[in-house]
């Protein structure tokens, strides 16, 4: 019982339970308390890293003012914007040095590249130009020495603005043979022999013909009276998209005749039209 002017302690305790305790977060308010305070604190250092100069605002970066414009990129050659059509349109870009070519049992690697905005570039003789009007706005040349040692390859590959004119100039080069063959001695168009009869007109892959009742062998050195006679080869000239690729096998001893029977050059020109073509299979 209670005295008078005394407090009720029962009724403060609401019925003889304990004083109610002062209210405290739960886990999931204090959880989320905590998250907004990160957020914060990472999109402030977000802020300052993202300022033109953050060693200006963070102690111990040392100051950035005086090297902001060194480290920014010249305009339009910024690492990460991509490389237009034209750009791409390198030797280096579709036939790196390091990367070797392993087709269909074929292995190969670059040995040589040429490449230019001047078509005429890659002929033998400028005066007679079959891609005078064919629309052809740059080259690629590639010399390619296969694993064996015993074959060399070189593949020229045309571009142009579109299917129609790849097409055009399909049709105009009757005779690949007007092309230069690219070789690992020089770095540069070396010319070839006489015109090559291994090529038909209107087709897209013409083997060559190698001569027949001769035994294959070395050629022979030429003499002052006899021009350099023509090393047997195969070649083929295949349009994809806008591009048209010339590819010309032959043995690295530039052998007249080859052995019936003999597919090597054949395999190694096929192997490796296939290797030229396929960047732009899908473009």
């Amino acid at each position: 019982m209670t005295t008078q002017g005394e407090p009720d302690q029962t009724a403060a305790g609401h019925d003889g339970e304990t004083p109610a305790e002062p209210r405290r977060l739960g886990p999931g308010r204090r959880r989320t308390a905590l998250w907004c305070a990160l957020v914060v604190a990472a999109a402030g250092i977000g802020w300052v890293v993202s300022r033109p100069n953050p060693g200006d605002l963070i102690p111990g970066l040392g100051s950035t003012s005086g090297q902001s414009k060194k480290s920014q990129p010249a305009p339009g050659l910024a690492s990460e914007q991509p490389l237009t059509e034209a750009q791409a349109f390198t030797a280096d870009h579709y036939f790196p040095g390091q990367r070797a070519v392993d087709q269909n049992g074929v292995q190969a690697h670059r040995t040589a590249s040429h490449e230019g905005g001047d078509c005429a570039e890659v002929l033998l003789d400028r005066e007679k130009n079959p891609l005078k009007d064919t629309g052809c706005q740059a080259y690629v040349s590639v010399g390619f020495t296969h694993a064996d040692q015993q074959v060399v390859t070189s593949v020229t590959v045309l571009r142009f603005a579109d299917e129609q004119s790849a097409q055009k100039a399909r049709q105009a080069l009757t005779d690949p043979s007007v092309l230069a063959f690219i070789t690992a001695e020089s770095d540069a168009p070396s010319p070839t022999a006489s015109p090559s009869p291994s090529v038909t007109a209107g087709t897209t892959a013409s083997p060559g013909a190698p001569t027949s009742g001769a035994p294959a062998g070395p050629t022979p050195p030429p003499t002052a009276t006899t021009p350099p006679p023509k090393p047997a080869d195969v070649t083929r000239v295949e349009p994809v998209g806008h591009y048209l690729t010339v590819t010309v096998s032959r043995y690295t001893d530039r052998r007249t005749t080859v052995a019936p029977g003999d597919l090597t050059l054949d395999k190694a020109a096929r192997a490796l039209s296939y290797a030229a073509r396929a960047p732009f299979l899908w473009m």
